[in-house]
Protein backbone atom coordinates (compact mmCIF):
# COMPACT_ATOMS: atom_id res chain seq x y z
CA UNK A 1 0.00 0.00 0.00
CA UNK A 2 2.03 2.93 -1.31
CA UNK A 3 -0.44 5.79 -0.81
CA UNK A 4 0.29 8.58 1.64
CA UNK A 5 -2.52 8.65 4.16
CA UNK A 6 -3.38 11.47 6.56
CA UNK A 7 -3.60 11.27 10.33
CA UNK A 8 -7.37 11.44 9.94
CA UNK A 9 -7.30 8.45 7.56
CA UNK A 10 -5.44 6.37 10.12
CA UNK A 11 -7.74 7.48 12.93
CA UNK A 12 -10.79 6.50 10.90
CA UNK A 13 -9.20 3.14 10.17
CA UNK A 14 -8.77 2.49 13.90
CA UNK A 15 -12.28 3.60 14.86
CA UNK A 16 -14.27 2.24 11.91
CA UNK A 17 -12.43 -0.95 11.01
CA UNK A 18 -11.70 -3.47 13.70
CA UNK A 19 -12.68 -6.84 15.11
CA UNK A 20 -14.19 -5.39 18.27
CA UNK A 21 -15.34 -7.91 20.88
CA UNK A 22 -15.89 -5.06 23.37
CA UNK A 23 -16.26 -1.28 23.29
CA UNK A 24 -12.89 -0.46 24.90
CA UNK A 25 -11.17 0.82 21.74
CA UNK A 26 -14.03 3.20 20.99
CA UNK A 27 -14.08 4.44 24.58
CA UNK A 28 -10.31 5.02 24.50
CA UNK A 29 -10.61 6.95 21.23
CA UNK A 30 -13.16 9.28 22.82
CA UNK A 31 -11.01 9.56 25.95
CA UNK A 32 -7.98 10.62 23.90
CA UNK A 33 -9.97 13.27 22.04
CA UNK A 34 -11.45 14.63 25.27
CA UNK A 35 -8.01 14.86 26.88
CA UNK A 36 -6.44 16.40 23.78
CA UNK A 37 -9.12 19.10 23.72
CA UNK A 38 -7.75 20.32 27.07
CA UNK A 39 -4.40 20.94 25.33
CA UNK A 40 -2.44 18.57 27.58
CA UNK A 41 -0.16 16.02 25.93
CA UNK A 42 1.47 14.35 28.95
CA UNK A 43 -1.38 12.70 30.84
CA UNK A 44 -0.88 10.96 34.17
CA UNK A 45 -2.20 7.39 34.34
CA UNK A 46 -4.66 8.43 37.05
CA UNK A 47 -6.08 11.20 34.84
CA UNK A 48 -6.39 8.79 31.92
CA UNK A 49 -8.23 6.32 34.16
CA UNK A 50 -10.55 9.02 35.45
CA UNK A 51 -11.57 10.16 31.97
CA UNK A 52 -11.99 6.57 30.74
CA UNK A 53 -14.25 5.84 33.74
CA UNK A 54 -16.24 9.01 33.07
CA UNK A 55 -16.93 7.90 29.50
CA UNK A 56 -18.30 4.55 30.66
CA UNK A 57 -20.22 5.88 33.64
CA UNK A 58 -21.94 8.57 31.58
CA UNK A 59 -22.89 6.03 28.93
CA UNK A 60 -24.04 3.22 31.21
CA UNK A 61 -25.95 5.56 33.53
CA UNK A 62 -27.89 6.82 30.52
CA UNK A 63 -28.79 3.33 29.24
CA UNK A 64 -27.04 0.10 30.24
CA UNK A 65 -26.47 -1.55 26.86
CA UNK A 66 -24.04 -4.52 26.65
CA UNK A 67 -20.36 -3.64 26.19
CA UNK A 68 -19.12 -7.12 25.28
CA UNK A 69 -20.03 -9.65 22.62
CA UNK A 70 -19.99 -12.57 25.10
CA UNK A 71 -23.53 -12.73 26.58
CA UNK A 72 -22.33 -14.53 29.71
CA UNK A 73 -19.82 -11.92 30.84
CA UNK A 74 -19.51 -8.28 31.83
CA UNK A 75 -16.51 -6.12 31.03
CA UNK A 76 -14.25 -4.86 33.81
CA UNK A 77 -15.65 -1.39 33.20
CA UNK A 78 -19.25 -2.53 33.57
CA UNK A 79 -18.40 -4.19 36.88
CA UNK A 80 -16.56 -1.12 38.15
CA UNK A 81 -19.43 1.22 37.25
CA UNK A 82 -21.90 -1.11 38.95
CA UNK A 83 -19.80 -1.05 42.14
CA UNK A 84 -19.64 2.75 42.10
CA UNK A 85 -23.38 3.02 41.58
CA UNK A 86 -24.27 0.60 44.40
CA UNK A 87 -21.82 2.30 46.76
CA UNK A 88 -19.49 -0.64 47.30
CA UNK A 89 -16.46 1.40 46.15
CA UNK A 90 -15.70 5.13 46.03
CA UNK A 91 -14.88 7.06 42.86
CA UNK A 92 -11.26 7.25 43.97
CA UNK A 93 -11.13 3.47 44.40
CA UNK A 94 -12.86 3.05 41.03
CA UNK A 95 -10.31 5.23 39.23
CA UNK A 96 -7.52 3.18 40.79
CA UNK A 97 -9.15 -0.09 39.67
CA UNK A 98 -9.52 1.22 36.12
CA UNK A 99 -5.83 2.06 36.01
CA UNK A 100 -4.83 -1.37 37.30
CA UNK A 101 -7.37 -3.64 35.57
CA UNK A 102 -8.92 -2.07 32.46
CA UNK A 103 -6.02 -1.13 30.19
CA UNK A 104 -4.10 -4.40 29.76
CA UNK A 105 -5.43 -5.09 26.24
CA UNK A 106 -6.70 -1.80 24.86
CA UNK A 107 -3.68 0.44 25.45
CA UNK A 108 -1.16 -1.87 23.68
CA UNK A 109 -3.61 -2.84 20.91
CA UNK A 110 -5.38 0.45 20.15
CA UNK A 111 -3.31 1.15 17.04
CA UNK A 112 -4.31 -2.11 15.32
CA UNK A 113 -6.42 -1.74 12.18
CA UNK A 114 -8.22 -4.98 11.47
CA UNK A 115 -5.61 -7.61 12.24
CA UNK A 116 -2.65 -5.42 11.28
CA UNK A 117 -0.75 -4.35 14.41
CA UNK A 118 2.02 -2.42 12.64
CA UNK A 119 0.35 -0.27 9.97
CA UNK A 120 -0.12 2.68 12.35
CA UNK A 121 1.94 1.60 15.37
CA UNK A 122 2.49 4.36 17.92
CA UNK A 123 1.05 7.14 15.72
CA UNK A 124 -1.33 8.65 18.26
CA UNK A 125 0.38 8.05 21.61
CA UNK A 126 3.19 6.44 23.54
CA UNK A 127 2.79 5.18 27.08
CA UNK A 128 4.60 4.07 30.20
CA UNK A 129 2.31 1.51 31.79
CA UNK A 130 0.96 2.68 35.12
CA UNK A 131 2.65 6.07 34.80
CA UNK A 132 1.54 8.20 31.87
CA UNK A 133 0.37 8.38 28.30
CA UNK A 134 1.88 10.90 25.88
CA UNK A 135 -0.62 12.12 23.30
CA UNK A 136 1.15 12.90 20.03
CA UNK A 137 0.71 15.88 17.73
CA UNK A 138 -1.26 13.67 15.32
CA UNK A 139 -4.24 13.69 17.72
CA UNK A 140 -4.12 17.48 18.04
CA UNK A 141 -3.85 17.64 14.25
CA UNK A 142 -7.08 15.75 13.59
CA UNK A 143 -8.92 17.93 16.13
CA UNK A 144 -8.13 21.05 14.09
CA UNK A 145 -10.66 20.16 11.39
CA UNK A 146 -14.32 19.23 12.04
CA UNK A 147 -13.90 17.93 15.62
CA UNK A 148 -17.66 17.45 16.09
CA UNK A 149 -17.61 15.02 13.19
CA UNK A 150 -14.98 12.90 14.99
CA UNK A 151 -17.02 12.77 18.19
CA UNK A 152 -20.25 12.00 16.30
CA UNK A 153 -18.51 9.18 14.44
CA UNK A 154 -17.26 7.66 17.71
CA UNK A 155 -20.68 7.91 19.36
CA UNK A 156 -22.34 6.30 16.34
CA UNK A 157 -19.75 3.51 16.26
CA UNK A 158 -20.15 2.88 20.00
CA UNK A 159 -23.93 2.69 19.64
CA UNK A 160 -23.68 0.27 16.74
CA UNK A 161 -21.34 -2.03 18.65
CA UNK A 162 -23.73 -2.07 21.60
CA UNK A 163 -26.56 -2.89 19.21
CA UNK A 164 -24.58 -5.74 17.65
CA UNK A 165 -23.94 -7.19 21.11
CA UNK A 166 -27.61 -6.79 22.07
CA UNK A 167 -28.73 -8.61 18.92
CA UNK A 168 -26.46 -11.51 19.87
CA UNK A 169 -27.85 -11.63 23.40
CA UNK A 170 -31.55 -10.93 23.13
CA UNK A 171 -32.88 -11.84 19.68
CA UNK A 172 -33.38 -8.27 18.56
CA UNK A 173 -33.55 -7.67 14.82
CA UNK A 174 -32.12 -4.67 13.01
CA UNK A 175 -34.63 -2.41 11.32
CA UNK A 176 -34.02 0.88 9.56
CA UNK A 177 -35.78 3.84 8.11
CA UNK A 178 -34.37 6.86 6.32
CA UNK A 179 -33.06 8.76 9.35
CA UNK A 180 -32.93 6.33 12.27
CA UNK A 181 -31.39 2.96 12.97
CA UNK A 182 -33.27 0.98 15.59
CA UNK A 183 -33.65 -2.49 17.02
CA UNK A 184 -36.96 -4.23 17.37
CA UNK A 185 -38.27 -7.30 19.14
CA UNK A 186 -42.00 -7.86 18.95
CA UNK A 187 -43.58 -4.49 19.70
CA UNK A 188 -40.49 -3.15 21.48
CA UNK A 189 -38.40 -0.60 19.61
CA UNK A 190 -34.99 0.69 20.74
CA UNK A 191 -33.39 3.66 19.01
CA UNK A 192 -29.61 3.27 18.89
CA UNK A 193 -28.09 5.95 16.65
CA UNK A 194 -28.51 8.06 13.55
CA UNK A 195 -27.61 6.98 10.04
CA UNK A 196 -25.74 10.12 9.11
CA UNK A 197 -22.66 9.98 11.38
CA UNK A 198 -22.41 6.24 10.82
CA UNK A 199 -22.56 6.40 7.02
CA UNK A 200 -20.38 9.51 6.92
CA UNK A 201 -17.30 7.64 8.17
CA UNK A 202 -17.58 4.89 5.58
CA UNK A 203 -18.06 7.46 2.80
CA UNK A 204 -14.96 9.37 3.88
CA UNK A 205 -17.14 12.39 4.76
CA UNK A 206 -17.85 13.33 1.14
CA UNK A 207 -20.96 13.47 -1.01
CA UNK A 208 -21.51 10.14 -2.73
CA UNK A 209 -22.25 11.79 -6.07
CA UNK A 210 -19.82 14.72 -6.41
CA UNK A 211 -17.09 13.74 -3.89
CA UNK A 212 -17.04 17.23 -2.36
CA UNK A 213 -17.13 17.69 1.46
CA UNK A 214 -20.57 18.01 3.05
CA UNK A 215 -21.67 20.57 5.64
CA UNK A 216 -23.52 19.10 8.61
CA UNK A 217 -26.67 21.12 7.79
CA UNK A 218 -26.74 20.03 4.13
CA UNK A 219 -26.72 16.22 4.18
CA UNK A 220 -29.42 14.05 2.65
CA UNK A 221 -29.80 10.28 3.02
CA UNK A 222 -30.48 8.98 -0.49
CA UNK A 223 -31.49 5.71 -2.15
CA UNK A 224 -28.92 5.02 -4.88
CA UNK A 225 -31.40 2.78 -6.70
CA UNK A 226 -34.67 4.76 -6.55
CA UNK A 227 -37.00 3.73 -3.77
CA UNK A 228 -40.01 3.95 -6.08
CA UNK A 229 -38.55 0.91 -7.90
CA UNK A 230 -36.78 -1.13 -5.20
CA UNK A 231 -39.47 -0.25 -2.61
CA UNK A 232 -37.29 -0.63 0.51
CA UNK A 233 -34.88 1.24 2.80
CA UNK A 234 -32.17 -1.42 3.04
CA UNK A 235 -28.76 -0.37 4.32
CA UNK A 236 -26.86 -1.46 1.21
CA UNK A 237 -28.73 1.09 -0.92
CA UNK A 238 -28.50 4.16 1.37
CA UNK A 239 -25.81 6.83 0.92
CA UNK A 240 -25.23 10.46 1.93
CA UNK A 241 -25.26 13.35 -0.51
CA UNK A 242 -25.62 17.10 -0.77
CA UNK A 243 -29.23 18.23 -1.00
CA UNK A 244 -28.47 19.69 -4.46
CA UNK A 245 -26.98 16.43 -5.77
CA UNK A 246 -29.87 14.45 -4.33
CA UNK A 247 -32.43 16.72 -5.98
CA UNK A 248 -30.56 16.65 -9.30
CA UNK A 249 -30.45 12.85 -9.27
CA UNK A 250 -34.08 12.59 -8.17
CA UNK A 251 -35.47 9.15 -9.14
CA UNK A 252 -33.21 8.68 -12.16
CA UNK A 253 -30.95 5.70 -12.83
CA UNK A 254 -27.31 6.30 -11.98
CA UNK A 255 -24.43 5.28 -14.24
CA UNK A 256 -22.40 2.06 -13.72
CA UNK A 257 -19.47 3.91 -12.11
CA UNK A 258 -21.66 4.77 -9.13
CA UNK A 259 -22.62 1.12 -8.75
CA UNK A 260 -18.91 0.33 -8.41
CA UNK A 261 -18.68 2.97 -5.72
CA UNK A 262 -21.74 1.58 -3.90
CA UNK A 263 -20.22 -1.92 -3.99
CA UNK A 264 -16.97 -0.53 -2.52
CA UNK A 265 -18.85 1.43 0.16
CA UNK A 266 -20.72 -1.72 1.21
CA UNK A 267 -17.46 -3.66 1.46
CA UNK A 268 -16.16 -0.92 3.76
CA UNK A 269 -19.10 -1.61 6.06
CA UNK A 270 -18.50 -5.37 5.80
CA UNK A 271 -14.95 -4.80 7.08
CA UNK A 272 -16.22 -3.99 10.55
CA UNK A 273 -18.45 -5.40 13.30
CA UNK A 274 -21.87 -3.80 13.68
CA UNK A 275 -25.54 -4.58 12.90
CA UNK A 276 -25.49 -3.36 9.31
CA UNK A 277 -22.81 -5.90 8.46
CA UNK A 278 -25.26 -8.70 9.20
CA UNK A 279 -28.03 -6.82 7.43
CA UNK A 280 -25.99 -6.41 4.23
CA UNK A 281 -24.80 -10.01 4.43
CA UNK A 282 -28.40 -11.26 4.82
CA UNK A 283 -29.65 -9.17 1.90
CA UNK A 284 -26.75 -9.46 -0.56
CA UNK A 285 -24.78 -12.58 0.38
CA UNK A 286 -21.95 -14.17 2.38
CA UNK A 287 -19.06 -13.43 0.01
CA UNK A 288 -17.76 -10.36 -1.78
CA UNK A 289 -18.44 -11.98 -5.16
CA UNK A 290 -22.01 -12.92 -4.23
CA UNK A 291 -22.74 -9.44 -2.88
CA UNK A 292 -21.44 -7.89 -6.09
CA UNK A 293 -23.51 -10.21 -8.26
CA UNK A 294 -26.73 -9.63 -6.30
CA UNK A 295 -26.31 -5.85 -6.29
CA UNK A 296 -25.62 -5.89 -10.03
CA UNK A 297 -28.80 -7.97 -10.47
CA UNK A 298 -30.78 -5.32 -8.58
CA UNK A 299 -29.24 -2.68 -10.83
CA UNK A 300 -30.18 -4.64 -13.97
CA UNK A 301 -33.77 -4.99 -12.75
CA UNK A 302 -34.06 -1.27 -12.06
CA UNK A 303 -32.60 -0.52 -15.50
CA UNK A 304 -35.36 -2.63 -17.08
CA UNK A 305 -37.92 -0.36 -15.41
CA UNK A 306 -36.19 3.00 -15.95
CA UNK A 307 -34.32 2.36 -19.19
CA UNK A 308 -30.70 3.29 -19.86
CA UNK A 309 -31.07 7.08 -19.75
CA UNK A 310 -28.51 7.53 -16.96
CA UNK A 311 -28.02 10.47 -14.64
CA UNK A 312 -24.26 10.70 -14.83
CA UNK A 313 -23.75 12.89 -11.80
CA UNK A 314 -21.75 16.04 -11.29
CA UNK A 315 -19.59 17.12 -14.22
CA UNK A 316 -16.73 17.49 -11.73
CA UNK A 317 -16.97 13.91 -10.51
CA UNK A 318 -14.55 11.25 -11.73
CA UNK A 319 -14.05 7.83 -10.21
CA UNK A 320 -10.31 8.13 -10.87
CA UNK A 321 -10.09 11.34 -8.84
CA UNK A 322 -12.60 10.48 -6.13
CA UNK A 323 -10.81 10.55 -2.73
CA UNK A 324 -13.13 7.79 -1.51
CA UNK A 325 -11.21 5.24 -3.60
CA UNK A 326 -7.88 6.45 -2.22
CA UNK A 327 -8.89 6.44 1.45
CA UNK A 328 -7.30 3.97 3.84
CA UNK A 329 -10.61 2.33 4.81
CA UNK A 330 -11.53 1.71 1.16
CA UNK A 331 -8.08 0.38 0.30
CA UNK A 332 -8.18 -2.01 3.25
CA UNK A 333 -11.59 -3.45 2.46
CA UNK A 334 -11.62 -3.68 -1.34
Amino acid sequence: MTDTFTNRDYWKGIVLYGFNVATYKIALAKTLLELAETGISHVRWNALSEEFLKQYKDRLDKEAMPQLTNPNRLTVMERIVMKVNNGSITMTEAVDKVGREAFDDVIPRFHSIGQDKDIVKGKFYEFSEGKQIIIKDSVFDILQDRPKELFDEIDARWGLLEAAFLINRDHFDLANDIRDIYLQKGHERKDITKNIPFLNGYQDNICFYCSEPMDADDIHVDHVLPRQVVNHDEAWNLVLSHSFCNLQKSDNLIGPAYIEKLIARNENIMGSNHPWKKNIKDKLGDTKATRRQNLENHYANVRKVLGSNYWRGSERWSAKLDPFFRSLVTRLNN
